[in-house]
């Protein structure tokens, strides 16, 4: 059974920075890409950025410049760095990955809460 569990998420105020990771556990060939969506209260899931098992990046317009997604392949795991944080970053955010059974999948990770706030 395929699993994503994160960690890192917290309460932190205006301009701080958080670190948030996505580790995929269970029997699989291989994970394309993996990538952080978050959703607000009342709003659609938006993705945040996502990276290819090459190491190619995408990000959204809003989070260019402050976030940084990294991911480690012997590992499994992707990670989010968050810095200069905005109380409109607040979210609960979900790690997404493409991984191979017999063909790929989507999954989903449980979500982690992101507050910025004073």
């Amino acid at each position: 059974q395929v699993q994503l569990v994160e960690s890192g998420g917290g309460l932190v105020q205006p301009g701080g920075s958080l670190r948030l990771s996505c580790a995929a556990s269970g029997t699989f060939f291989n994970i394309n890409t993996m990538g952080w969506y978050r959703q607000a209260p009342g709003k659609e899931r938006e993705l945040v950025a996502n990276i290819t098992s090459g190491g190619s990046t995408n990000y959204a317009d809003s989070v260019k410049g402050r976030f940084t997604i990294s991911r480690d392949n012997a590992k499994n795991t992707v990670y989010l760095q968050m810095n200069s944080l905005k109380p409109e970053d607040t979210a609960v955010y979900y790690c997404n990955a493409v991984i191979r059974l017999i063909r790929p999948y989507p999954f989903w990770g449980q979500g982690t809460q992101v507050t910025v706030s004073s």
